[in-house]
């Protein structure tokens, strides 16, 4: 791997190698100092042009606890509000030596363009409606850790589909695990074309609720309503939301599955958000092991040789 942009340029070994890696980065996370000396002396920006609180902290703490050297990229304080070029930062960061440029951008396609102007590794953490492949790696995680196994397990995606990138990536990776992926939603929020999308389609929820290993709810954002896309958030709730009385119809040992940031009492009622059977804190605490997971792939000295010494600093007695 030189770079990770889109879950479609992996194939099933490979998503199944970085799942492996995230399980052996996970442990690192149980030690007493969850720290490892792989990267060290390898650089890692976080070029964010695109807010994010949960994906940002996630990748910094993943590439400290390897030892990286990280350098934080201030949007507000850089000199493309000056009027330089996305191509000019890039090729200024990667002049400096840097290893790996982690992007987060509003425009679909840029981390693939970033690539092609550096000679450093990218890392897509987010662009557009397009992709958000690390995304689609934890909530795999998540899964596995919980159920065994994708293979074979029924998953429904719900809410809006058409500007998800987060829909995106899991469709690709839940299905390339062999899981099977029902899309849920009003109509004005599917895609117009699924032609290629290896899913179903089904716009009532209620009909597929107890057949489900796992119930993903995306985030409806504001700007919808103004759009017309659908009438009311109250009304979304009623046909969409994962009510107290939906919630009871899932099977006791189905998983509630949400990106963050929640909005309460739309997408998913407040006491079922704490329902045992949520993992969205779960989705949360696999961040960090898989974006090390994702970093050591692409910047590590082999893709499975993960220190393990027992020496002093790495938190084994």
């Amino acid at each position: 791997m030189k770079h990770l942009l889109d879950i479609a340029d992996l194939d099933r070994d490979e998503l199944e190698g970085l799942l492996d890696l995230t399980s052996s980065f996970a442990e690192v996370q149980r030690r007493d100092i969850p720290k490892v000396p792989a990267l060290r002396g390898k650089t890692v920006v976080l070029a964010f042009f695109e807010d994010s609180t949960r994906t940002r902290t996630s990748f910094d703490l993943a590439a400290r606890r390897l030892s990286a050297d990280v350098v934080n990229f201030s949007v507000s304080s850089s000199a493309t509000r000056k009027g330089e070029s996305l191509r000019d930062t890039v090729e200024t960061i990667s002049a400096m030596g840097v290893d790996a440029i982690v992007v987060r951008h509003a425009s679909s396609g840029a981390p693939q363009q970033i690539a092609s102007w550096t000679s450093a590794s990218v890392v897509n953490a987010g662009d557009g409606w397009h992709q958000h492949p690390t995304q689609a790696l934890l909530d795999c995680f998540t899964i596995s850790r919980r159920l065994g196994s994708l293979d074979g397990r029924k998953i429904a995606i719900c809410g809006d589909i058409q500007h998800s990138r987060v829909a995106r990536s899991n469709v690709e990776a839940f299905t390339k695990l062999g899981a099977e992926v029902v899309l849920i939603g009003p109509r004005t929020l599917l895609p117009p074309s699924l032609e290629g999308w290896p899913v179903k389609i089904e716009t009532d929820i209620d009909a597929v609720l107890p057949d489900l290993d796992v119930a993903y709810f995306l985030r409806i954002q504001q700007e919808r309503l103004s759009d017309g896309l659908f009438p009311t958030v109250r009304e979304y709730r009623e046909l969409y939301g994962l009510t107290r009385a939906r919630a009871a119809r899932l099977d006791p040992r189905a998983l509630i599955m949400h990106p963050g940031p929640m909005n309460r009492g739309v997408e998913i009622d407040p006491e079922v958000a704490n329902d045992p059977r949520s993992v969205v804190l779960d989705q949360v605490a696999a961040g960090v092991p898989t974006r090390m997971a994702v970093l050591f792939a692409l910047l590590g000295p082999g893709r499975f040789d993960i220190p393990t010494d027992r020496t002093p600093g790495t938190g084994e007695q």
